[in-house]
């Protein structure tokens, strides 16, 4: 049987590796977002693709290159986190 201080702790490390394996997408969009930003605003240019189609394609390519470490980041909290409580070791 869990304990409370096991599941918060538990519920503590979930939440830490979703911010990590969501960071890079995060910070791409937003960098990307200012900057298509920055450019319409000093081009006058208010094309709805303009922000989608660059940004998604940002987002892609980090979330390719990234892949294999948020696999690896959420592998290993399942096998050295969750396994053990299912287990009960």
């Amino acid at each position: 049987m869990l304990h409370e201080t096991q599941i918060f702790d538990m519920t503590r490390q979930a939440l830490w590796i979703a911010v990590q394996m969501s960071a890079p997408l995060l910070t791409v969009a937003l960098v990307a977002g200012v900057v298509i930003g920055l450019f319409q605003a000093l081009t006058s240019v208010q094309e709805m693709t303009l922000t989608f189609v660059p940004k998604v394609g940002l987002m892609l390519a980090v979330f390719w290159v990234t892949m294999s470490f948020m696999t690896t980041l959420l592998a290993s909290f399942f096998t050295d986190q969750i396994l053990p409580l299912v287990g009960g070791a």
